[in-house]
C-alpha cells in the first residue's frame, strides 16, 4: 500500500515540519498514529562523545542514553515500533563477546526487527548464525543464501502487529557492502543475491496480510569514518541506491537505510513510488523518527512527519538496565582497562585528509612488521584516540577487526596504482607511512599523483617495496584491486594487536609527523 503522489506532495508541504504533539492533537476518530523509530550503524558507539562540531550540545550519543530516549517516546506516543538497519557489531566488547553484547542491549531496548549489515560478519558467518539465535526479534536478510543453494541463511521478512496495525518488515544486505566491506573468508559460504528480486518475493508473500511494508536496507556507499562527518559537505553520502530500489519495486511504504550514514533530517520521498526514505548519521548520535497518520479503516497514509532526534547525553539519564549489562560485561574483561601507553594530544580521524590518527596507525604497521611502507584505509579507523592514557579498549574500539594484517611486495608502478585508487577518494584517503606524495585533485581520476618519494628521492617503477596493510585491503577489499598485482609475503598480527604492542614498547606517543600527503592544486 503506497501513498498517492498528489497527497504525498501536499503532505510534504504542510505536515513534515509539524511537531508530533500538535499533529496528534488534531487527529479525528478516523485517524490513527503509528510511530516508527529506527537506528543504523550503531557499531561500537556505546559511550557519549564530545559534540565538538555541534554548538548547543556538550556531548552526544551513548547507547544507555538512547535507550532512555526511546522509552520516553514510547511513554507518550501510541503504536511505537523500533527497527535497525544493520552494523551493530564492532568495538572492544563486541569483539570479546562476539557480538552478544549488542544483542543484549537490543533485547532491553525492545527492537522489533533488524537487517543484517556487513559488520555482522566481522567474526564470520558461523558466529552470526549462533548469535542471532539469542535475539527475540527477527534478524533479516532476504537476499542471503548458502552458496549455490536455495537454502536461506536468514529470515527474509516478518509481520509485526500492534494495536490492530500489521507491518511487514523486510531486510536486505547490499551486494556492494558484501563484496567490498567484508573479509572474503567471513562470507565465502554465502551468496548475496539481487536485492530487488528478493524484496519482490517478500512483498508477494506479504501481499494482503499487512497494512504497511517497511524495508530495512544496508547498501550504498560505505560511510565515511569521521566523528564530525555530518558537518563536512565532502562527506555527505547519497542514498541513490535506496531511492532506486524504492522506485524499482512496487509496494514499499517506508525504507530505513544504513551503511552510508547519510543522515536525512526529514524524509526523502521517491518521486515515482512515494516511498518515504530515511537514515541516521550512525554511531548512536541520533534516533530516527517517522510518525505516520493512517486512515483507521483503510490504513492509507494520510500524513507524516519525520526527523532525526539528537541523543543529548547530558539531558538524558542513562537507562539502568543497559548500564547494568554494560558494567556486567566490562567486569568480565578487566584486561580491556589496562593502560598500555599515552598520547600527547587527542588524535582524530579524517576520511578525505591526512590525519594524526591515520598517520600513527600507518607508522605502527610499518614499524611493527618491519615493512618499508605502512598503509591504513580510513574506513578501518572507527574511533578517535583521547588525549592522555590509552587503554586496550581504546585501541580495540579504534580498530576492532580480527583479520590478520599482511605484508605485500609491490613495485613502484603498482604502488602508484594503489595511490591513484586512494586519490579517487572513493573509499577515502589512504593513510601512509614511509613515503611522501603530492597530488592534484583537479586532474582526472587515475592521473592525480604528481610526485611519489621515499626519503626525499623519487620512486622508480621497477623498485620493489614491502607494504603492510590490513588484510582486507591487501586482498583487494574496499576496491583496492591493485594490491592483487603484488605478492603476499606473510601474515602479521591484526592491526589492533600491532597497536597494543607499539604502545607497550614506546609508552608515551607524540603526535606523528604530518605533511606526508600534500595537495598542490590549492597551493598559491
Amino acid at each position: 500500500m503506497n501513498i498517492g503522489r498528489f497527497t504525498l506532495y501536499i503532505v510534504a508541504l504542510i505536515v513534515v515540519c509539524t511537531p508530533p504533539e500538535i499533529a496528534a492533537s488534531e487527529r479525528d476518530d478516523d485517524a490513527m498514529t503509528v510511530t516508527l523509530l529506527f537506528t543504523n550503524d550503531i557499531e561500537s558507539a556505546y559511550d557519549p562523545v564530545p559534540a565538538f562540531w555541534i554548538g548547543d550540545l556538550d556531548h552526544i550519543g551513548g547507547i544507555a542514553q538512547m535507550a532512555t530516549l526511546i522509552e520516553q517516546i514510547r511513554s507518550r506516543e501510541p503504536n511505537v515500533f523500533l527497527f535497525d538497519s544493520g552494523d551493530i557489531f564492532t568495538g572492544a566488547l563486541s569483539r570479546q563477546t562476539e557480538g552478544a553484547l549488542m544483542f543484549e542491549f537490543m533485547i532491553t531496548m525492545g527492537y522489533d526487527a533488524m537487517a543484517i549489515g556487513n559488520h555482522e560478519f566481522d567474526y564470520g558467518h558461523e558466529v552470526l548464525t549462533w548469535q542471532k539465535n539469542r535475539a527475540p526479534f527477527p534478524v533479516l536478510g532476504a537476499n542471503l543464501f548458502y552458496k549455490n543453494t536455495d537454502h536461506p541463511y536468514s529470515q527474509a521478512h516478518t509481520i509485526i502487529e500492534r494495536d490492530g496495525v500489521r507491518i511487514g518488515v523486510i531486510g536486505i544486505l547490499g551486494q556492494d557492502a558484501a563484496s567490498s566491506a567484508i573479509a572474503p573468508a567471513h562470507i565465502a559460504a554465502l551468496d548475496v543475491l539481487d536485492p530487488a528480486e528478493s524484496v519482490r518475493q517478500s512483498i508477494r508473500a506479504l501481499d494482503g496480510a499487512v497494512d504497511l511494508i517497511v524495508l530495512l536496507t544496508h547498501q550504498g556507499h560505505t560511510a565515511p569514518m569521521q566523528t564530525d562527518a555530518e558537518i563536512d559537505p565532502r562527506l555527505q553520502r547519497d542514498i541513490d541506491k535506496d531511492i532506486a530500489l524504492a522506485g524499482a519495486v512496487d509496494g514499499i511504504d517506508v525504507l530505513f537505510g544504513g551503511h552510508a550514514d547519510a543522515g536525512t533530517p526529514e524524509p526523502v520521498v521517491n518521486p515515482d513510488s512515494g516511498t518515504l526514505i530515511m537514515q541516521t548519521y550512525g554511531q548512536a548520535t541520533y534516533l530516527g523518527y517517522l510518525q505516520l497518520t493512517l486512515n483507521r479503516k483503510t490504513k492509507v497514509i494520510e500524513s507524516y512527519t519525520g526527523k532525526l532526534i539528537p541523543v543529548d547525553s547530558d539531558a538524558l539519564t542513562p537507562h539502568p538496565i543497559i548500564e547494568e549489562k554494560f558494567n556486567h560485561y566490562r567486569a568480565q574483561y578487566p584486561e580491556l582497562t589496562e593502560i598500555v601507553g599515552s598520547t600527547d594530544a587527542r588524535l582524530n580521524r579524517k576520511y578525505f585528509d591526512e590525519s594524526d590518527l591515520g598517520n600513527l596507525i600507518a607508522d605502527v604497521l610499518a614499524e611493527q612488521t618491519g615493512s618499508d611502507i605502512g598503509m591504513m584505509h580510513p574506513g578501518g579507523i572507527r574511533k578517535d584516540f583521547p588525549k592522555g592514557d590509552i587503554t586496550i579498549a581504546d585501541i580495540l574500539d579504534t580498530n576492532p577487526f580480527v583479520d590478520l594484517s599482511q605484508v605485500v611486495e609491490v613495485n613502484g608502478a603498482v604502488l602508484r596504482k594503489i595511490l591513484e585508487q586512494s586519490l579517487t577518494l572513493d573509499r577515502g584517503l589512504m593513510q601512509i607511512s614511509g613515503i611522501e606524495i603530492t597530488f592534484d585533485l583537479s586532474k582526472p581520476e587515475r592521473d592525480r599523483l604528481v610526485s611519489l618519494n621515499r626519503n626525499g628521492k623519487s620512486i622508480k617503477d621497477g623498485e620493489k617495496f614491502t607494504v603492510a596493510a590490513a588484510g582486507i585491503i591487501a586482498r583487494g577489499g574496499d576496491h583496492y584491486d591493485e594490491f592483487l598485482e603484488g605478492r603476499i609475503l606473510r601474515d602479521a598480527q591484526p592491526v589492533s594487536d600491532l597497536l597494543i604492542a607499539y604502545f607497550k614498547k614506546h609508552g608515551r606517543v607524540p603526535l606523528p609527523q604530518a605533511g606526508r600527503q600534500v595537495e598542490i592544486s590549492n597551493a598559491d
